[in-house]
C-alpha cells in the first residue's frame, strides 16, 4: 500500500482500499491506515461521537496521545461491536477546489451480543483533504460521517427505522396541512418579495 496519496488518481483508486482497512482490517492494519494517511491532528465526526482536533496530551498509564489516536480507539470498539462488517463503497466524488472527498457508503452492521440482527446502513463519508506542499501528498485532515436520522438508528434499535419512516411522513404531511392553513403568510411574503425585486409573480 503506497504510504500516503501521491495524487488525486491514486487518491480516488485508494480510498476504497483505505476505508476496507480501517472498517475490516485488523487493529494492526486500522493503527496502519489511520498512520499513513490521517494527520496526528484529525478530527473526526459522527451522530454518535465526536473527536475534536488535538495532539500532544499526556494520559496515566497510556503516554502522549493525538485525535488520530482517539479514532483509531473508535474504530477498534466499532470492531469489537461488529466483528463481522460488509462494506461496499458504491462511488466517490472529489472537489478539487475545496480539496473535499464525498464517500456514498454501503455496510452491513451486526451487533455480536444480539443474534440473528444486521442492519443495513447507507451513509455518506466527507473527508477533508490538505495538500502537503513539503511532498506534494493529500493527508486526511477531517472525517465526517453523514447519516439520515432512520439510518443511525439502525445501530442500536431494530425496526426503529421503520418508526423514524413513518414519523417522517408524518411530519411531511403536518408540513403540508401548515403551508395550507397558513396560506396567508405566505401570500404576504411573495407580495413583499415582488416590491423588493421590482417583480410579479405568484405562486
Amino acid at each position: 500500500m503506497c504510504p500516503i496519496f501521491a495524487n488525486l488518481n491514486s487518491l480516488e483508486r485508494q480510498v476504497s482500499h483505505i476505508i476496507h482497512l480501517l472498517t475490516e482490517g485488523s487493529p494492526a492494519e486500522q493503527k496502519d491506515a489511520l498512520d499513513a494517511y490521517f494527520l496526528p491532528d484529525a478530527s473526526f465526526t459522527h451522530p454518535l461521537c465526536r473527536v475534536p482536533s488535538f495532539s500532544h496530551i499526556s494520559l496515566p498509564l497510556i503516554g502522549e496521545i493525538n485525535s488520530r489516536w482517539v479514532i483509531w480507539m473508535i474504530y477498534r470498539w466499532y470492531k469489537i461491536l461488529s466483528p463481522r462488517i460488509v462494506l461496499n463503497v458504491e462511488c466517490e466524488e472529489f472537489n478539487q477546489k475545496s480539496s473535499i472527498l464525498f464517500v456514498n457508503i454501503h455496510q452491513i452492521f451486526s451487533l455480536f451480543f444480539v443474534p440473528f440482527y444486521k442492519s443495513n446502513v447507507r451513509l455518506t463519508t466527507k473527508l477533508q483533504l490538505v495538500h502537503s506542499a513539503n511532498d506534494g501528498k493529500y493527508y486526511v485532515q477531517s472525517q465526517e460521517d453523514l447519516y439520515q436520522l432512520n439510518e443511525v438508528v439502525k445501530f442500536f434499535w431494530p425496526g426503529g427505522a421503520t418508526i423514524i419512516w413513518l414519523w417522517q411522513l408524518f411530519a411531511t404531511g403536518i408540513c403540508i396541512l401548515g403551508a395550507l392553513l397558513l396560506a396567508p403568510v405566505t401570500w404576504v411574503e411573495q407580495r413583499h418579495a415582488n416590491g423588493v425585486n421590482g417583480v410579479k409573480k405568484g405562486f
